[in-house]
């Protein structure tokens, strides 16, 4: 990271292959840089604790999990206040089901990513839960029925 903690071309490198990889050994992540293990470690760790890396985790197979359905819900809050923003929010993040939630500039106000085994069981969280988050007017569905591009980043 350059000095001013802008990003130059080794840290936009390393997180584009952090991104595809992130259990690459620091040894070879250096190597694929042009740098030495050490400086590499240093700016790994400038990286993280900057926010540019959130964290690591496992990319799982939803299909063998037995959780390849997807939908995609979107909701209209009959009030969009700050707070009743606040509250919607806090409720999707205890949701299991509900994958991203995004806030939409548009004809409604939020775009919710549902994953669950079937369609009973996207009626069941829909009909259930997400009709009944807070300040929820309606909601309208649209079916997954081929991830073409799901890279996550």
């Amino acid at each position: 990271m350059a000095p001013d903690g802008q990003l130059d071309a080794i840290d936009r490198k390393m997180l584009q292959i952090l991104a595809r990889d992130g259990r690459i050994a620091v040894t070879d992540l250096a190597e694929k840089v042009g740098l030495s293990k050490s400086p590499a470690q240093v700016r790994l760790k400038r990286l993280r604790e900057a926010g540019y890396i959130r964290g690591f985790r496992a990319v799982l197979d939803a299909r063998k999990l037995g959780l390849d359905h997807v939908a995609f819900a979107e909701v209209r809050l009959t009030d969009t206040s700050e707070a009743a923003l606040a509250a919607f929010n806090a409720g999707v993040m205890q949701v299991p089901e509900i994958e991203e939630c995004h806030m939409i500039a548009g004809a409604f106000d939020y775009l919710l990513k549902v994953r669950t085994r079937d369609i009973r069981a996207y009626r069941r969280v829909l009909g259930e839960t997400i009709s009944s988050l807070p300040h929820v007017a309606g909601t309208s569905t649209h079916v997954s029925m081929e991830a073409v591009k799901d890279s996550g980043l």
